[in-house]
């Protein structure tokens, strides 16, 4: 169970931050370019906020990265609704499964930026990197189903619909949700790798990287706290959606 965030914690980490900042400062006349304080960054992001390129840069991101992960979403359950029924489907699909998990990202990005464009990579990376644990989740889902209810449902030749909404959806949508919420983060930091990687222009990712070799690290700091917030904003929105699905498939 995951610890919630509190704000005196929160708090201390930012006064920890603000401390680390002013120190360096006054060690090394260059030492605010090493870290930015939380003030200095904050301050950069109220000033980025108002710019289109902005906003530009994070819906070309959230289109390209969430995309992505509806995208792997959707194939996972497809898959993994035929795979449970399929021994030999499972064992198929085993081996390129354990070889994403395994791998490191900028592996997949460097040997994808060889058959992708640019501006294709994030969508990529991000759905493969979503794929396994929505799929694995699924998978255990779907198996775990009660085989009773199922075989009751096929005596009295209740319609697949409702066979979906009554069985399927109560048994598998707690293993999607915490599937989900795993795989969002996955998602926006392979997504954004990919951008610093391969570069295209108007992303999240070019800004980090353009920050990183000038050494505005205001910037760098406040381009990672919209990461974040994007990050945390759609997490939410999904799980209230799943939230709201289980509430109706219940009622």
């Amino acid at each position: 169970m995951a610890t919630k965030l509190r704000p005196w914690s929160v708090a201390f980490w930012l006064l920890v931050w603000q401390g680390g900042s002013v120190a360096l400062a006054a060690a090394n006349p260059s030492g605010s370019l090493l870290l930015a304080s939380p003030v200095r960054s904050a301050l950069r992001l109220l000033e980025l906020l108002p710019s289109s390129a902005f906003w530009r840069a994070v819906g070309s991101s959230s289109l390209r990265i969430f995309g992505g992960f509806l995208l792997s979403c959707a194939l996972a359950l497809l898959l993994a609704s035929l795979a449970v029924g399929r021994p030999w489907l499972r064992e198929l699909l085993a081996p390129p499964v354990a070889v994403v998990k395994a791998t490191p990202v900028a592996s997949f990005i460097i040997l994808a930026l060889v058959w992708l464009d640019a501006r294709s990579l994030p969508l990529f990376i991000s759905a493969l990197m979503v794929f396994p644990p929505v799929y694995l989740n699924v998978l255990e889902g779907l198996r775990r189903t009660d085989r009773k209810l199922l075989e009751l449902a096929q005596v009295y030749r209740i319609p697949l619909g409702r066979r979906i909404r009554g069985i399927y959806l109560p048994q598998v949508l707690p293993y999607f949700r915490s599937a989900a919420s795993l795989a969002l983060g996955l998602c926006w930091k392979a997504g954004v790798a990919a951008e610093v990687i391969g570069l295209p222009a108007g992303t999240v990712g070019e800004r980090l990287y353009t920050a990183k070799i000038y050494l505005q690290t205001p910037d760098l700091f406040a381009w990672t706290a919209v990461i974040l917030l994007l990050a945390a904003a759609f997490e939410a929105l999904l799980l209230a959606a799943v939230d709201w699905i289980a509430g109706k498939a219940a009622s």
